[in-house]
């Protein structure tokens, strides 16, 4: 539900624009405020949930993830949906960390690689996934069926989660507000900077100021994670160098991803003509062999090694990226998209599950929460600010009305991520079993 969220609004911009009459800029923030709020709090969340208990911190966020959903199905305005959006993406926050910390607890050995491939699967898979629902949402009923249709999950959610999840120990604790407001207020001054770059050209004051109080900000926070007692990250979570490695390799791998699948909505519906459902279907290729990869890999990792995967794994999706850089307007969908959509798909299944499962089992249980936050953070700031670059790049190459070209570029700008997924997985990542 979370996860797929952001595409499942994707897909349904153009009829929300018509629906609250917003314009080009408003759009874009409401994507971007769910994927900041996100990406900017699930720190706080991961801490929430040692200090509180995963189980229980899980179902405050799924709560309010569904009361948020039902807010922004009901919105009339667009402030109202930017304020609805905004709070999903707190929610999220809040109960993401916590998700993945409660595989860790509640499965051991084999059992907790089989959950993370399931995991993994679906938050690999989302975005692709989250297209297609919100296409058949938006066709078969409007543009609030893509909020409404949470409301039923996160019932259920609620109602088994006591039954079926064991509650972890309570950790007292602090909470790093100073941190967790820096952190955020920093990610969103960055990636408000890198949008408006992508509007008004890298000479604007304002991203200029944006680009200077984000150094500022993110500089406060490593500051302030060094002099308290219990910080929102401990550093020392970045210093192995598998750990970190996957991490970095993580928010390569997404921010490449996310940015694409933006444009490929925009070439489906815009150039092809295709509408909302069959844009969204056209994604399915790509879902099914993630999918299928994700299954294999639990069985691959005892004989081949995280690593050999991951390099797998990021080579594909370059690939595929690459093979997207050629599109024009004249290609169809099986000559210029299936072939990319096939190596992507594989190149994600193969090394999203790897490297969770690398970062999970480098730490102790006890820190199982604490970096998963971080993995959960590198996966949302990874896609905000991948799509915020990738956005700048297609501004400064779109000529006149001809967007397949400044397409081209932000396909090549993700290519250059997947690719410098690919050199950490090979150079830097060591573990092989």
């Amino acid at each position: 539900m979370i996860g797929l969220d952001t595409s499942v609004v994707t897909i349904a911009l153009p009829d929300i624009r018509t629906g609250l009459g917003l314009s080009t800029g408003g759009l874009a923030w409401i994507q971007n405020s769910y994927m900041l709020a996100f990406g900017g709090l699930l720190l706080l969340g991961g801490r929430a949930g040692d200090v509180f208990g995963r189980r229980r911190t899980f179902a405050a966020g799924i709560a309010l993830f569904t009361a948020a959903s039902l807010l922004g199905g009901l919105a009339e305005a667009g402030w109202w949906l930017l304020a609805a959006r905004t709070l999903q993406g707190v929610a999220a926050a809040v109960a993401a960390p916590s998700a993945m910390a409660l595989i860790a607890v509640n499965f051991q050995g084999q059992a907790r690689v089989r959950a993370l491939s399931v995991f993994s699967a679906v938050t690999g898979a989302g975005a692709a996934i989250g297209m297609i629902v919100g296409g058949a949402l938006t066709e078969a009923g409007s543009w609030r069926w893509v909020f409404f249709v949470n409301i039923p999950v996160g019932v259920v959610l609620l109602l088994v989660a006591p039954r079926v999840l064991t509650e972890t120990e309570r950790r007292p604790g602090r909470f790093d507000v100073g941190g967790a407001v820096a952190s955020t207020l920093g990610m969103s001054a960055l990636v408000y900077a890198l949008i408006r770059v992508g509007e008004d050209g890298w000479g604007d004051t304002r991203a200029l100021a944006a680009f200077a109080a984000a150094a500022v900000l993110l500089a406060v926070f490593v500051a302030v994670q060094l002099r308290v007692r219990q910080p929102i990250m401990p550093l020392w979570l970045l210093t192995g160098r598998d750990r970190a490695a996957s991490y970095l390799a993580q928010l390569l791998m997404v921010a490449a991803n996310f940015g694409a699948f933006f444009f490929l909505t925009q070439y489906l519906q815009e150039i092809l003509g295709y509408g909302p459902l069959r844009a969204g279907a056209a994604f399915l290729p790509l879902v099914a062999l993630q999918f299928a990869t994700v299954r294999l890999v639990p069985a691959l990792m005892p004989r081949l090694g995280a690593r050999v995967l991951v390099v797998a794994g990021t080579t594909l999706t370059t690939a595929g990226l690459l093979w997207l850089t050629q599109l024009s307007a004249g290609d169809g969908y099986a000559a210029g998209l299936l072939g990319p959509f096939l190596l992507m798909g594989a190149g994600a299944g193969a090394s999203i599950m790897p490297l969770n499962a690398t970062i999970l089992a480098s730490v102790e249980p006890e820190h199982s929460g604490a970096a998963s936050g971080i993995a959960q953070t590198m996966l949302w700031t990874g896609g905000s600010i991948g799509s915020a670059v990738m956005v700048t790049v297609y501004g400064s190459a779109v000529s006149g009305e001809d967007s397949v070209r400044g397409m081209d570029a932000a396909f090549a700008t993700g290519a250059v991520f997947a690719a410098g997924a690919f050199l950490v997985a090979l150079l830097v990542l060591r573990v092989r079993r």
